[in-house]
């Protein structure tokens, strides 16, 4: 159970961040373009919905999936732990990945994250463009060069995700039963190139403002 959790939560986190990655991208066809699609989001369930509840019911769904996977992930740990009670005096040394390594502290690095990542580009609380102004306006002033900080963290943050993902997505072929040495290869590259490919699509964004291509 415990496994399904967090293996269909992963999932639905993949799939929302490589649509949220798609839809950043706007910002490079304009201005305009990025604020109508933020403005299209809002309008999203209407009239059934009020406006911009959509997202919000988006937002609460991802804060959701995260404590899931977060949760479903500790227990895990846990009972592997409890399922090892006995302490080796001469402990074999753990072969893992950086990735494996470091999911935990980047699950915290990614929470952290997501939270100021809506404080500041959503409610406009830490952003110096205010909340009443255009998303674009929002994402320029956000990540202007004189806020390097900002952009510095977002990096922080979005390696982290990529890491996560790498080796989150090895992890779940392996639990699908793909362990031949072939399909660990496969399952490697399909894993980095997605990563890859997430990390470039959310870091074009505020280097490309960074650097005066958007602006």
């Amino acid at each position: 159970m415990l496994k399904m959790i967090m293996a269909v939560s992963g999932a639905l986190l993949v799939l929302f961040l490589f649509a949220h990655a798609a839809g950043n991208l706007k910002i490079f066809v304009g201005a305009t373009a990025f604020d109508h699609y933020a403005e299209w989001l809002r309008e999203l369930g209407t009239p059934l919905l009020p406006h911009g509840w959509f997202l919000w019911l988006q937002r609460t769904g991802l804060l959701v999936g995260i404590g899931l996977h977060i949760w479903a992930a500790t227990a895990l740990t846990i009972r592997a732990k409890k399922a090892r009670p006995v302490k080796y005096a001469h402990r074999p040394k753990i072969q893992g990945s950086y990735a494996a390594r470091t999911m935990r502290w980047g699950g915290v690095i990614i929470v952290l994250f997501v939270i100021y990542h809506i404080l500041d580009l959503t409610t406009g609380t830490f952003n110096p463009a205010g909340g009443d102004t255009d998303p674009s306006a929002r994402v320029i002033e956000g990540f202007a060069p004189d806020r390097w900080y900002v952009t510095l963290f977002y990096t922080l943050a979005v390696v982290s995700v990529g890491f996560h993902l790498r080796h989150g997505i090895w992890s779940a072929f392996r639990t699908l039963g793909q362990q031949t040495t072939k399909g660990e290869r496969r399952a490697k590259a399909v894993a980095l190139v997605l990563s890859v490919v997430l990390v470039a699509m959310y870091l074009s964004v505020p280097f490309a403002v960074l650097t005066g291509l958007v602006g």
